[in-house]
């Protein structure tokens, strides 16, 4: 990330992400983490996944969150929020799709999509950083990384790049 000031915010959440996860050091075959951060309603969001494909099919094992919205007024609250929006990412990763019968979409709400079970979703970290100028948002930006990171895991325990969506399109889930 460039030495732009305004930028070590990012650079901070995606630091921490990383000796949070242990990024970099080996896993055993059929394991990998992958890694995506970005700036979603004024909080910068920083994500890995790590998945274990041994069975298979795509487990997810683990996964670590760092946010930093500036002020944060409700911890607790905030890191529900930030946890659910990885969530929400990654359910609409595994297997939520918009689909058209006869130039219709099939899907009417939200009860047309499933979301993952808690049997299904990873142990999820989430840490909250205080760096930003500003108070950013709370409820999505927990989402927007959560495939990004999911598809990079896939690919360093599988060398399977998959860049559609959902990725059960292409892989499977949950063995």
């Amino acid at each position: 990330m460039a030495k732009d000031d305004r930028l070590a915010p990012g650079r901070a959440v995606l630091e921490r992400v990383a000796e949070l996860s242990q990024w970099g050091l080996a896993l055993p075959p059929g394991k990998g983490q992958g890694v995506a951060m970005c700036m979603s309603f004024g909080t910068w969001v920083a994500q890995v996944v790590q998945v274990d494909v041994t069975s298979g099919a795509v487990r997810m094992d683990k996964a670590w969150a760092v946010a930093d919205p500036g002020l944060v007024l409700d911890p607790d609250n905030f890191s529900a929020q930030i946890s659910g929006g990885m969530i929400f990412g990654l359910s609409q990763a595994v297997g939520q799709e918009i689909t058209l019968t006869n130039g219709r979409v099939d899907q009417q709400n939200f009860y047309d999509f499933d979301s993952m079970r808690l049997a299904q979703c990873p142990e999820i970290t989430v840490e909250l950083l205080e760096n930003g100028a500003r108070m950013g948002g709370a409820g999505e930006p927990g989402t927007p990384p959560a495939a990004a990171a999911l598809a990079n895991a896939i690919f360093a325990a599988t060398g399977q790049r998959i860049r559609s969506m959902p990725l059960s399109n292409e892989i499977d889930f949950f063995a």
